[in-house]
């Protein structure tokens, strides 16, 4: 989600609006940062805020009810050697997708000039 992301659906536009005036130095600066540097997929100049959730894993050590092929009830249990958190590793991961998304819109826009 970047931005406000979900939470802007819960505010006004009025409230959601990054509004800009002059800076000190004659410069425009922005009163917010609620798009999260990103408006219409192109950068405001400001730091681009982004977030990302992950999932629990479902390999888990402790027994799960399912069912078996003939639909009786039946206990599975994973076996071998599974991380109970990948959270650790996800961060690295989301952050190097999204240096992904922002690289490749970086060529899209030098290939058009």
């Amino acid at each position: 989600e970047i931005g406000n992301g979900f939470e802007a659906a819960r505010i006004t536009g009025e409230q959601n609006a990054d509004e800009m005036r002059m800076g000190n130095d004659g410069k425009p600066v922005f009163l917010s940062n609620n798009a999260g540097g990103i408006l219409g997929g192109i950068s405001t100049g400001q730091a681009i805020v982004a977030r990302f959730a992950v999932k629990p894993t479902s390999s888990i050590l402790t027994p799960r009810k399912s069912i078996d092929k003939d639909g009786k009830d039946v206990e599975v249990m994973t076996k071998g050697r599974h991380d109970p958190c990948v959270g650790i590793r996800a961060v690295p991961i989301g952050e190097a997708m999204v240096a992904c998304a922002i690289a490749d819109h970086y060529l899209r826009h030098r290939g058009q000039t």
